[in-house]
């Protein structure tokens, strides 16, 4: 319970006459009867005050929500009071999320219901609570306000950027995949499996023409094929120390999660299963599945994982992987990789690719290409310049060692890497290398 700024200002207006009356005599009296009818009037507010009844308050807000995105959230008061009450509302949202229109005032009528909006943007991927709801109520007469907690507790789950996502995976729909880079080779049936018959077309090789068919309907007749279907995906998604790093759109993990849930609607669509394996100081592995769901479950196993200040072991996740994924698969293995590590990486792509496809999608930082950019106007510059092309020309290097023992490597800055994958992947399936 707290006296308002209305209730402290007329007493320092009782001081003037109560100065006043040590020159004029006769003030005092007046003095006094105007001291006496404030602290009546206070006492009789305070006691209306803490007879109001509270508000009833409930939360409005999607139990998923994605990360970076501004987001809804309603707050609805209920007033079942005979008199109307002024008060000024405010959520116990996350300390972490970054929130605009909070707090509220508004003056709700007698017997009322309202709803009150403010918008939220989630920093971090995982698991949010909203544990309670203050409500700040006003006396009738404004001489006092008193603060009510209300226990409201919610529980959010805060996704990767699955709105991104869905845009790319409508263009996916609509066969427009070009629009955000993504490469569809022309292809003529090359694929393993059979899909239809069709008439010849020019450029058809002969392999392709079937004979019956084309004596029974006296044209030529050739069969049509579609990349191989039921196969294998499995992402290795590192969560190191390394993966910490921001750039100006976010966290390399973030990227990689964005990269990793575009790759597997594609996949799914092209009748795969997906699967993971997360390293680096967080150990999940979940086996590759396929169907409808399988976006939805990607979500539920990834959307809380954060990066460790661990370092990244990329043999001891090749050695455990091979006896949980015994079949042949199209393995990818996201990280952002230091020269130091390359031999440890080496080793787990010579014992991966004994029975698997590997790609290796290293992330390096936009601050690399922007060094490498800038003019050299000074000796320190000069300096600064070498370093940087000498750090980029060894990983560079080391990516060669790794391609020569048959996997391929996308070196990619974090933004591009959800289409880089895409493209590889395509590229994986037109070539019938899996």
């Amino acid at each position: 319970m707290r006296p308002t700024a209305r209730l402290l200002n007329s007493f320092l207006l009782l001081a003037l006459p109560a100065l006043a009356a040590s020159w004029v005599p006769v003030l005092e009296s007046l003095w006094k009867a105007g001291l006496a009818v404030l602290v009546m009037l206070a006492l009789i507010d305070l006691i209306r005050l803490r007879r109001l009844p509270t508000p009833g308050v409930s939360r409005e807000i999607h139990t998923t929500i994605p990360v970076g995105v501004w987001s809804e959230v309603r707050l609805i008061l209920d007033h079942r009071g005979d008199a109307p009450v002024d008060l000024r509302v405010h959520d116990h949202h996350p300390p972490d999320c970054q929130v605009e229109g909070l707090p509220q005032t508004v003056q709700l009528l007698a017997q009322r219901r309202i709803s009150v909006g403010y918008r939220l943007r989630p920093r971090q991927r995982g698991e949010r609570r909203f544990p309670a709801i203050d409500l700040v109520l006003g006396s009738p007469l404004g001489l006092w306000r008193q603060k009510r907690r209300i226990d409201h507790p919610t529980r959010v789950r805060v996704f990767p950027n699955f709105r991104e996502i869905a845009h790319f995976a409508l263009l996916a729909t609509d066969n427009h995949l070009s629009q955000i880079g993504v490469r569809k080779r022309p292809r003529r049936g090359e694929g393993s499996d059979f899909h239809q018959l069709r008439e010849y077309r020019t450029g058809d090789s002969l392999r392709q023409i079937d004979w019956k068919a084309s004596s029974r309907y006296r044209r030529l007749i050739s069969k049509e094929y579609q990349d191989e279907r039921d196969q294998q995906l499995v992402f290795l998604l590192d969560c190191g120390r390394y993966m910490r790093h921001e750039d100006a759109d976010g966290a390399h993990l973030d990227h990689a999660l964005n990269a990793m849930l575009l790759l597997s609607y594609v996949a799914a669509r092209q009748g795969d299963a997906v699967g993971f394996l997360s390293f680096g100081g967080v150990d999940r592995w979940q086996p590759p599945i396929k169907g409808g769901n399988l976006i939805r479950r990607m979500l539920d196993r990834c959307y809380d994982i954060e990066t460790t200040l661990e370092a990244a072991d990329y043999l001891g996740v090749a050695q455990k992987l091979m006896p949980l994924q015994r079949r042949r698969a199209l393995v990818v293995l996201i990280t952002n990789s230091r020269t130091e590590e390359q031999q440890n990486l080496q080793s787990a792509v010579n014992l991966l690719a004994r029975r698997h496809l590997v790609v290796v999608a290293d992330l390096h930082e936009a601050s690399l290409d922007k060094m490498l950019g800038l003019p050299v106007t000074s000796r320190q510059a000069a300096l600064r310049f070498q370093a940087v092309l000498d750090y980029v020309e060894t990983r560079k290097a080391g990516h060669e060692r790794i391609q020569y023992r048959g996997a391929r490597v996308i070196d990619s800055r974090p933004q591009q890497l959800p289409v880089n994958l895409v493209n590889a992947y395509l590229d994986v399936k037109s070539s019938g290398g899996l």
